[in-house]
This record gives structure tokens, sequence and C-alpha cells, in this order.
């Protein structure tokens, strides 16, 4: 599991119904929901939550640093709760299905000196495509 709830309890974040049933649907292991399928879930648990809510919570916590917004394909963009701890992402190239993988090595420190062009790099971002085994079965 992530620990977006207990960071959050930390941060001393005002927990409203509505903002509790958002980071509860975000915490977990490798959870890359859109928008729309947190709004799909926390309905299932508060069915009175708005669209708008979840959005704006989404937004907040972005803000905060305590989830991540991730785009790997032109899709919807997805949220991932697991902000804290350095991973890259395997993703699906057939049903868009999203994991944490952690790999060995710095991927900043796979950039040769020559091809940084003066740059100070301080992030780098890799994304691993393949197909899922539900993908490569059907």
């Amino acid at each position: 599991m992530s620990d977006l709830l207990e960071r959050l309890r930390d941060r001393g974040w005002r927990m409203t119904a509505q903002r509790r049933v958002v980071a509860e649907v975000l915490d977990g292991d490798h959870v890359h929901y859109t928008a729309d399928e947190v709004h799909a879930r926390a309905t299932a648990r508060l069915p009175e939550i708005a669209r708008a809510t979840v959005y704006n919570t989404l937004s907040e916590l972005v803000a905060l640093g305590e989830i991540i917004e991730v785009n790997t394909d032109g899709r919807a963009k997805r949220y991932d709760p697991n902000a804290h701890h350095t991973h890259q992402h395997l993703v699906c190239s057939g049903c868009g299905t999203m994991r944490d993988v952690h790999p060995s090595g710095d991927p900043l420190h796979a950039l040769p000196e020559g091809e940084r062009y003066g740059f100070a790099v301080s992030e780098a971002t890799v994304i691993y495509r393949g197909l899922c085994p539900d993908c490569t079965t059907s």
C-alpha cells in the first residue's frame, strides 16, 4: 500500500468525508486511476460526491506534491500516490495498464556528459512499454 493517508494525516490536511474518500481510492500499490475512475470509485463509497470535488481534490493533492499526475500516452491523465518513492512506469501498449517499477541504475547518470548540452539535469523519466499478459493472450 502507498502511505498517502498517513502522509495526509501527518500534514494535518483537513480530512472531510469527500477528501477522505478520494484519498482512500488513491491509496494502494500500482494505483494509476484517471479522474473519472477516481470519481466512479469514490461514488461507490460516497454516492453524493460531486465530480468537481474529485477534480478539485486531485488538483490540490498534486499541488501539495502528495500525488503525481502521469500522462504517458496522450490518454487521460492518471494519478499516482507513489509520489515520495523513486520509480518509473511500465505501461501496456494495448490496454494502458500501468505498473510502478524500480529498475536498477540511475537514469540521471545514463545521459552522457556530451549529450547534456550544458543542462543541469535534475530529473529523468523512463517509461517502459510492452503488452501485459492479458493483451498478449487476446
